[in-house]
């Protein structure tokens, strides 16, 4: 015991003396290349590559790098049924490793288009959260559908998708689509559950951009938002979400209805992936035929298969990644479609500017990053949540699926920082929390509720004034 105190100790001293030695780095001491902005302070990058979401910021370095590296490679490496290092997956899951979903840290390309619902590949790029009529979960399933398994087990089911197309028309007489997903289930493992007693929400990878600033964020600089974001003539009024997590009541920032306060690293290796931890020790089939199907495959579940202390390297690597920083700022076409954002009233729900705390962030495991503290940044969302209506093709954004305070109806603004790289870093334009965008045109138009003003006054827009918002978007 007295060993790993003094390690302890010696590891924080270490981290402690490689904060002092980084703490004179300041956004002064960055050079912007020309036609670019900064969006996250001292954590910006100036890629446009593939790699423009998978970059550490450059106060990244010593033990943080090393710890970094180590995250990475936790985060990426495929985990396979075996036990020991780097087994651990399933019995059943939903993605092998963080990275197969979240591919160079963003949106791996889902399989609702590709292959009309789960995979045939070992991950579907998507969690399927089932739910009963009156919010309760299914006791032989839990809030999540695992539609992958290992060889030998059974998947607790399979999804499959049908989308409804329906044209439009803007005032200019341009046309647009809108496609609404139904989603219908089959080859549960345990009963059948009858569609009329089901409620099926699927959310697609959201982007790893910005995740440090996020959780580094002035909880009191967003709760002040949602005291003001009461704006009666254009119908917004944005409100926080509030989550008791290990007893403690937080507010929530982190997924698509703001209904975690942390970034739920030892969650995603539990659900997504059925690797045990130090907080969720038990399998998330506890109790169903696959925990014994497993056994039969040769799974032993007489230890965890990650510590805590690699779960924190994967968290610091979440919020150590750098943000890509605004593009072509001076393009004549950009700068109009920035006049235009404002104009629709976007930036209301979508706020522009924001800042962290003096302190950073602290990880799970209570290591501490300082450089993410006192920074300006511009994630062009409130985090606040916003009704999207339910009327759009008969259901508009509503999935009926409750989160902490969060109705189905209501979602947390989405961070636009590094959207108009999503194309070149995970090769496709699906939006929203599903996918059912197929580029930015279509998710703004399926904005409803709270964003039918800015809709309608987009809707409203030359095409030339239409075309130029898109590409202030895509420089973000």
């Amino acid at each position: 015991m007295n060993c790993i105190l003094k390690y302890s100790f010696s590891l924080l001293s270490i981290l402690a003396c490689s904060a002092c030695d980084n703490d004179g780095i300041d956004i002064l001491d960055i050079e912007i290349p020309d036609g670019y902005a900064l969006s996250a302070g001292t954590a910006t990058n100036f890629l446009n590559s593939s790699l423009a979401y998978d970059t550490p910021a450059d106060w990244v370095s010593g033990v943080y790098e090393n710890r970094f590296n180590q995250g990475d490679r936790l985060y990426d490496d495929v985990r396979t049924s075996g036990n020991g290092h780097g087994g651990g997956l399933g019995p059943v899951y939903a993605g092998y490793s963080c990275g197969s979903c979240h591919r160079n840290a963003g949106r791996t390309k889902p399989t609702l288009w590709s292959e009309g619902g789960s995979g045939s590949y070992g991950f579907s790029s998507m969690l399927v959260y089932i739910s009963r009529k009156n919010g309760a979960f299914f006791q032989d399933y839990g809030r999540v559908l695992h539609d992958q398994a290992i060889y030998g087990v059974k998947p607790e089911g399979k999804l499959s998708v049908e989308y409804t197309y329906e044209s439009f028309s803007f005032p200019d007489g341009e046309k647009y689509e809108l496609c609404k997903p139904t989603y219908t289930i089959s080859e549960w493992y345990a009963e059948e559950i009858k569609p009329e007693d089901l409620f099926c929400t699927v959310r697609i990878p959201l982007r790893h951009v910005g995740m440090g600033q996020m959780m580094a964020l002035d909880p009191t600089e967003i709760e002040a938002l949602a005291a003001k974001s009461n704006y009666p003539e254009y119908g917004i009024s944005g409100r926080c979400n509030y989550i008791t997590e290990r007893g403690v009541r937080s507010l929530g920032l982190s997924g698509n209805k703001a209904q975690h306060a942390d970034l739920t690293v030892e969650l995603g290796f539990s659900s997504d992936m059925g690797v045990t931890n130090s907080r969720y020790p038990e399998e998330i089939c506890e109790g169903q035929i696959q925990v014994n199907q497993g056994s039969m495959m040769g799974l032993s579940y007489d230890q965890l298969d990650i510590t805590t202390e690699e779960m924190e390297d994967v968290d610091l690597y979440m919020q150590c990644l750098s943000v890509p920083a605004r593009r072509n700022v001076n393009d004549p076409q950009v700068v109009k479609g920035e006049q235009n954002f404002y104009q629709a009233k976007c930036h209301l729900c979508h706020t522009t500017t924001l800042h962290t705390k003096p302190r950073g962030t602290v990880l799970l495991n209570n290591t501490q990053l300082p450089w993410l503290g006192r920074q300006t940044i511009h994630p062009y969302s409130d985090f606040l949540l916003h009704d999207m209506g339910s009327e759009i093709m008969g259901v508009g954004l509503n999935d009926n699926y409750v989160s902490g305070l969060a109705r189905g109806n209501e979602w947390r603004t989405t961070p636009l920082w590094g959207i108009g790289l999503q194309e070149k870093v995970n090769g496709h334009t699906y939006f929203l929390h599903d996918g059912r965008a197929r580029n930015l045109t279509e998710a703004i138009m399926w904005h409803g509720g709270e964003g039918e003003a800015s809709k309608n006054l987009f809707k409203k827009m030359s095409k030339e004034d239409r075309d130029a918002l898109i590409a202030f978007i895509n420089s973000l």
